[in-house]
Formats: structure tokens, sequence, C-alpha cells
């Protein structure tokens, strides 16, 4: 800060002004009127008016280096704002970029880049890309534009986003082994148990081409789709994945991605954990062997009879470590209610021994109970009201419970199809209820290998956030490489979104952590630094409490700030 005399016709004004850089351009601002020449020698008691001026900005700039200094703006009740000049900015991303810079995707970026010695920056689209993906999830150019949000400018154009996804596409399985690599500095990867499921995401077109196919839909929609594989490790990380063309039996996209990471992720020994839609008989073979193992659920109606009678019958069943037997029957409906019960036997069928483990839960009964109950009354509604609009159903859609006649109980043809409830198909899927079925070529106790098996929700739950929170689909590109890229990037975006988790001890949902993140803006003070314009709550305290950085003071200052980013990327 300085000091700067105007001189006008009838006096002389005293200002303590202040330099500014911004966008290449130096300027200054005036933080504080001093008053006239004659009015600072009359309350000053005849003192020199400069030299008392130029101590006090002297003890002002002293101040200001020790970051303990008031900082005083001037505001204008009938001054307008500058037209088209950017005031807020988001200060949420600071904190994935220190999980991105942790990851070593930087380093990343650089060796690609020198591979393939492109000239744009190909970590500042990728990162823009992630974070745009967690917090403002939009199209590429929509994401280009809202990337200049962040407090840090990016350093490309738009044209040099669809050059980066190229690159990253062609290099997705390098970053996927290097990222796991990396991530090991950051944190001990649980990677004796793997998780592995496949979804698919939809496009907003109707004709197909490349990998877009169609294909049977998660969501039932008539549109083109791609698969995606997904491998996630024992603590909810993900893993690797694979993106495949939507016509792709997904019980074939499991081995070739297993096959890179045993061979990239130098991994041999470990347990793969899938449902039964991917449990094909040539998956288990294949996790049979070395030091690899299977645990995957079973259908149990798909059993043979023997071996359903024997999941079913009401005795021989175990609770936990202890070796009572206990009867379904004579359980009792409110000491039992959280327990699960199970049995176990060896079976050899078609080249393979694997173990066979039936649970039986009240809790789980009372929810399948709940569920068909509730679609029970959909198809009575429907059958009420809008029976014409009855079609062919899946096995669990509620419409499979309508059951339609086209003769009269005479034998008589009716002059109209006929509706009702299928008592008989209600009676025998409530036999069912509660029951659950697992195999496995483990020799662990039951108890364990049920715990493994129930984390499966956590790998569901990655494809939730990345179709909700994330936004990956519907998918508006076309070309191929740019859909694989695109992916890649929703990869990366989960695999930094789940480390933030457990950064937090898991204490916020997902959609509290991308809100807050989001809400986390701060107005520029141009020349003295970023006040916060976001609520101080119990989130954001936790969020700097861990990260150890913060962006709550009143103000942060300029020097502040290029601390907070320096720390981000070390």
């Amino acid at each position: 800060m300085r000091l700067k005399i105007t001189k006008s016709k009838n006096a002389s004004s005293l200002y303590v002004i202040k330099s500014t850089y911004k966008d290449g351009k130096n300027s200054s601002k005036i933080v504080e009127k001093l008053g006239t020449y004659a009015e600072l020698r009359e309350r000053l008691g005849g003192q020199d008016p400069i030299e008392w001026a130029k101590a006090y900005i002297a003890q002002l700039n002293e101040k200001e280096k020790e970051d303990h200094a008031k900082v005083m703006v001037q505001f204008s009740p009938t001054k307008p704002i500058d037209m088209d000049k950017q005031r807020t900015y988001n200060l949420g991303y600071l904190f994935l970029q220190q999980i991105y810079y942790a990851l070593g995707l930087p380093k990343i970026c650089e060796q690609i880049t020198q591979k393939y010695q492109y000239e744009f920056d190909l970590n500042s689209v990728l990162s823009r890309l992630i974070y745009g993906r967690i917090l403002f999830p939009a199209s590429k150019l929509s994401t280009y534009k809202l990337s200049s949000t962040f407090l840090e400018k990016p350093a490309f154009e738009l044209q040099h986003v669809y050059r980066a996804l190229e690159v990253i596409a062609k290099e997705t399985d390098f970053i996927q082994a290097q990222l796991y690599k990396n991530s090991l500095k950051l944190s001990q990867r649980n990677s004796g148990i793997l998780y592995y499921d496949c979804t698919n995401y939809f496009f907003e077109i109707e004709q197909e081409g490349g990998i877009k196919q169609y294909g049977a839909s998660k969501e039932h929609r008539p549109n083109p789709i791609v698969q995606m594989g997904l491998f996630m490790d024992g603590d909810g990380i993900p893993l690797a994945f694979c993106v495949n063309s939507g016509n792709t039996n997904e019980q074939l996209t499991m081995k070739p991605l297993e096959q890179k990471i045993l061979k990239d992720f130098n991994l041999s020994k470990f347990i793969v954990c899938t449902d039964a839609g991917l449990a094909s008989n040539s998956n288990r073979i294949f996790n049979d062997q070395e030091n690899r193992a299977f645990i995957t659920t079973q259908s149990i109606k798909k059993l043979k009879k023997y071996l359903m009678d024997w999941a079913l019958s009401e005795t021989g069943w175990r609770c936990g470590k202890d070796n009572t037997l206990y009867d379904l029957s004579a359980l009792n409906e409110e000491e039992d209610y959280e327990k699960i019960f199970f049995k176990e036997r060896w079976v050899k069928e078609n080249g393979l021994e694997q173990k066979m483990i039936v649970t039986f839960s009240l809790k789980y009964k009372e929810y399948q109970r709940h569920i068909r109950q509730s679609q029970i009354e959909r198809a009575l509604k429907a059958m009420e009201f809008h029976p014409d609009k009855i079609q062919k159903s899946n096995q669990n859609d509620y419409k499979r419970f309508v059951k339609r006649n086209s003769f009269t109980a005479q034998g008589q043809a009716a002059d109209q199809d006929i509706y009702c409830l299928d008592e008989e198909l209600i009676a025998q899927e409530e036999k069912f209820d509660g029951f659950y079925a697992i195999g496995t070529n483990l020799e662990d106790d039951a108890p364990g290998i049920i715990k493994v098996s129930n984390r499966r929700w956590e790998i569901e739950d990655c494809f939730r956030v990345m179709k909700t929170e994330f936004k990956a689909r519907p998918v508006y590109l076309q070309r191929d490489e740019r859909i694989a890229a695109h992916f890649t990037t929703c990869f990366l975006a989960l695999v930094i979104f789940r480390f933030l988790e457990k950064k937090l001890d898991e204490r916020f949902t997902a959609c509290e952590i991308i809100h807050g993140l989001r809400e986390m803006n701060a107005l520029e003070i141009l020349g003295d630094g970023f006040v916060p314009v976001y609520t101080r709550n119990e989130f954001t305290d936790t969020l700097h409490a861990v990260f150890g950085f913060r962006t709550d003071y009143q103000i942060n200052t300029n020097r502040h700030m290029r601390k907070v980013i320096a720390m981000t990327k070390s």
C-alpha cells in the first residue's frame, strides 16, 4: 500500500491505495480515504499530514505482512459493478484437488504427454473434467465453461477437451494401472477381496453404431446402450473398469478385465465376489485356479430339486459360530428377527466342487413380502383401471402377478380378456421368502463368507452414484474413443470421491458432500482476497480439519489462498 495525493481546485486529498494484478493487467484500488490536507492538519494539531500518512501506511503494511491486519473495503451504493466481470469463485474443488495430486494423476498426465508430445495441458483438462463431473456434471462444452468458476483458471481451450478425450481413451489401461500403484502410497488397499458387477448406460439416440448397441437395458429403455464392468476392492474403492458394446453378454465381461488386473496390477491372490447374473460356471472355474477364489450369489429357484429341498427344509440350521441346530418353524419373531441362520454343504457338479451356503432371515423375509405386496397392489390397480396396458412382463415386474384368461369358467370364448391375480404364482414365490444362497470354493467358516457377500451393495452404490450424482447417463458422445474416455473420467471421479468419503469417515452422505462442496463459493475483493459466501457448518468444519487448511476466514487473503493452492498440490 502507498500514499496517493490528488489535487483539485479547492483542496488536496490523501488516499491509501493498493496495487492489484489480475489477468495480466496491473491496476490499483483505493483502500481508505484519509481526508483533505487541511482537515488532517487541523485534526493532527499542526503535524505534517503527509509525514503522518506515510507512517500510518507503513504500519498497515507491517500488519498486512503478519496476516493479522483488518481489511478495509470501500463500496459505493451508487456505483454499478463492472460489466461481464466474474466476482465469485468455487473453493470446494480444492479438497478434490488435494486427493487428485496425492494419487499422482499429474505425473500420469506428464508421462502420457511425453509419449505423444501434445502441446496442450492434459493435466489441466483431465482435472477439470473430474472436478466438473463431481461438482457440476454436464456436457463437455458446459464443463469447459463451468471450469472458469474454479479459483484457478483452466489452461486450455474447448478444442483441447476433445483432443484430450482421444488421448485418455488410448491410455485408459495405463491410467488405471498407475492409479492403483499410486493409491498404495495414499492408503492401504484391501485387494484381497474384489467385487465385480456390470451395468449399462443409455444414449439419447435411436441409431446404434460402434459400441452403442441395443441390448438388455437395466432401465428397460428402447435406446442403444454400452456396458460398463467394474471391479471394487474390499474397502469400497473402485479398482478397474471396462467398457463393452451394449449387446455383449455381461457374463463374458469379467474374465478379460480380471486378466488385465492379474497382468497390470501385480495382483494374484484374491477372492472375486459377484452376483448370480455374473456367476457362470466358466467364471467360477476361472477363479478356482492358482491363488484365486470366488463367492457368488446363487438362485435357489434354479437349484436341482434335491438341493432345493435341502435348502428350503426347516431343519438343520445354525446361527453364528454356535453349533446348536435350529428349526425355522420354532423361531421367535421378536428375539430372532435380526439373526441370520445358515446351513452349508459341498456339491460337485459340472467339473467344479463348491460349497453351497444358504441363509435365512426373518427380517429379509418381511422385506420380500413387503415388496411383493406393493407389486400385488399395483397389479390390482392395473387390472381395475388400465387392463388394456397389461402386456408381457419380465420376472421382476409387478405384471407377472396378472393372469389373463380368454375363456369363461364354462370353457367358452370370452368377449374380452378376463384378468385376475395369479394366486398360484404368488404362493410359489412365498416359499422362497427369507432365503438366500451363496456358492464358494472357500473352506472358511460360513459367517465370514456371508459377511463378505453382504457387502456387494457397495459396488451397486458405486453405479448409483455415477448414474445419479455424477449424471454419467444419458451419454451424448458419438465416437467410441470419446465414450471410453467419458467413462474413464467418471471412474477417476468415483475413485477420488470414495477416497474423500473415507477421509471424512463416511460421516456424510454423497449428496451432502457434493452439495456442500458445490456451495463453497467466495466473493473476490480485488487486491485483498476472497470472502466466503457459504454457510459454515459441521460439514465444512470437518472438511477443513481433515484436509489441514481453511477457507472459512472472514476474508481469505490472496497470500493465504496461494498457500492453500500450493498445499493442495504438494
